[in-house]
C-alpha cells in the first residue's frame, strides 16, 4: 500500500536566481520528466518562487522508492535543485475537491 510523502527541494548551485522557474536551464527536459512520472506517482507539486526551491506531494511505498523515481531529474542531476528532505505524510484534512 502507498503511502503519502512531501519532498521538498531547495535552489542548487546551478539555479539562476535572476531568471524565473520555466526559464532555468534544461526547463524543456526537467518538465518532460516530471510529465512523465506524474501519473501515480505526483499527487500535486510547484515551485517556491522566493527561495527557487519546489515541494512535490508523492504517492510512494518508501523513501527509497521517492528517491529512485526522482534520481533522473534533469534537474537534479545538473544542480538546479537538491532535494532537502523527503517525509512521511499522514493527511488528515484534505478539501481539495
Amino acid at each position: 500500500m502507498s503511502k503519502t510523502y512531501v519532498v521538498q527541494s531547495v535552489a542548487g548551485p546551478k539555479r539562476d536566481h535572476r531568471r524565473g522557474t520555466r526559464e532555468q536551464p534544461l526547463w524543456d527536459e526537467h518538465a518532460e520528466f516530471i510529465d512523465g512520472i506524474t501519473k501515480g506517482f505526483i499527487v500535486m507539486g510547484g515551485p517556491f518562487e522566493e527561495e527557487g526551491g519546489a515541494m512535490l506531494v508523492v504517492r510512494a511505498e518508501n523513501e527509497d522508492e521517492v528517491r529512485e523515481k526522482l534520481k533522473p531529474d534533469p534537474w537534479l542531476i545538473h544542480g538546479v535543485l537538491q532535494i532537502e528532505s523527503i517525509r512521511r505524510w499522514d493527511i488528515f484534512i484534505d478539501e481539495r475537491d
